[in-house]
C-alpha cells in the first residue's frame, strides 16, 4: 500500500514538473505581450487561477482594471523563463506609444499551469530616471542572446551574482562580480558613457548603508539572466524610507554582471526630488499604498 502511494505521488510530481516546460512558459509570455499590445485584459484573465493575485505598482486590483486594458504600441519586449519555479519576467518598452511606458511584469504559475500571482511595475513620466526613448536606445546596443550551452552558468551562480549587488548596498566589503564592460540602465539613463568599454557599473557607485528586503527571483540559465523584484527604501524622497516597487534585471556572463536594467516606480512625480517635471504632464492615476 505504501509503495502504491509513493508511486502515485512520484507520478503526480513528475506530471506537474513536466508541464512547466520552457515551451509552456514562452507561450504564456507571448500571450501576455500580445494581450498588452491589444489592450485585451481578458486574454490574460483566462490564463489566471480563480484566486489570482494581481498587483500594479504593489496596489492590488483586478487584472481588467489595470494597464492591460490599454492597447500599447510595444517597441521591444524581452522575457525570461524559470522552469524550476514555474515563473516568468517580461520587460516591455513602449517609447513610440502616445503615452510612454517601461513595464516589468513577474508571473508565477501554479500546479495547474494557471497564473497564481502577477506583479507589474508600470513606469511612466515622473518615475525614477524615466526616459523610454533612452531605455530603447541603450537596450538596442546590448546583446542579450541566449548563452551557448557549454558556457552557461548554473542558476545558483546567476542568482548569487545578482543578489550580491544588493548585499553590497548594506556592506561595502561585499565584492560584486562586475564584468568588463558593465553598464547599468536606470529608467532610461545609462552609466555606459562613464566608460563605454570598461566597468561603468562600479564608477556609478552604490549605497553602503541600505538594507533591501523582500527579494523575489526569476532565473533563466539559457539567457544568463536573473530578475529581482524588491522594495527599494528611500527611492521616493516624498515617502521617507518606505520601499518603492522596483525590478532589477541582470545579465550574467561567465559569472560576471554584464548589464543591469532597472524599473522603479515612485508615488510622487520626480520621486520627491525633481521639481522640473511639468505638473501638466499626462500620467495614469495612481493609488497610494500602505505598508
Amino acid at each position: 500500500m505504501a509503495s502504491t502511494i509513493i508511486l502515485g505521488w512520484l507520478l503526480f510530481s513528475a506530471s506537474v514538473s513536466a508541464e512547466c516546460t520552457r515551451e509552456f512558459l514562452i507561450g504564456a509570455t507571448d500571450k501576455y505581450v500580445a494581450a498588452q499590445a491589444a489592450g485585451s485584459a481578458d486574454d490574460v484573465v483566462v490564463l489566471a487561477a480563480p484566486n489570482v493575485t494581481y498587483t500594479e505598482n504593489e496596489t492590488p486590483k483586478a487584472i481588467a482594471e489595470g494597464v492591460l486594458a490599454e492597447s500599447i504600441r510595444i517597441d521591444h519586449n524581452r522575457s525570461i523563463h524559470d522552469t524550476a519555479n514555474c515563473a516568468t519576467f517580461t520587460e516591455i518598452i513602449a517609447a513610440s506609444n502616445p503615452h510612454q511606458y517601461v513595464i516589468g511584469t513577474r508571473i508565477i504559475f501554479n500546479e495547474d499551469n494557471k497564473i497564481s500571482l502577477m506583479e507589474s511595475i508600470m513606469t511612466d513620466a515622473g518615475d525614477w530616471a524615466f526616459n523610454a526613448t533612452g531605455y530603447l536606445y541603450w537596450d538596442s546596443l546590448e546583446n542579450w542572446d541566449p548563452i551557448p550551452e557549454d558556457k552557461r552558468d548554473s542558476r545558483e551562480v546567476i542568482q548569487a551574482a545578482g543578489n550580491s549587488y544588493f548585499e553590497r548596498f548594506k556592506n561595502e566589503s561585499v565584492v560584486v562580480p562586475f564584468g568588463v564592460p558593465c553598464s547599468r540602465l536606470e529608467g532610461g539613463v545609462s552609466t555606459a558613457p562613464l566608460n563605454m568599454t570598461g566597468d561603468s557599473c562600479t564608477l556609478a557607485g552604490l549605497p553602503s548603508t541600505l538594507v533591501v528586503t523582500d527579494r523575489r527571483f526569476v532565473v533563466d540559465e539559457v539567457m544568463g539572466v536573473v530578475d529581482i523584484f524588491l522594495g527599494f527604501p528611500g527611492l521616493d524622497r516624498s515617502q521617507g524610507e518606505k520601499p518603492m516597487p522596483d525590478s532589477h534585471l541582470f545579465r550574467i556572463e561567465s559569472g560576471q554582471i554584464r548589464y543591469i536594467h532597472t524599473v522603479s516606480s515612485c508615488v510622487e512625480a520626480g520621486c520627491g526630488m525633481n521639481a522640473t517635471i511639468p505638473p501638466s504632464r499626462i500620467r495614469r492615476v495612481r493609488n497610494s499604498w500602505m505598508y
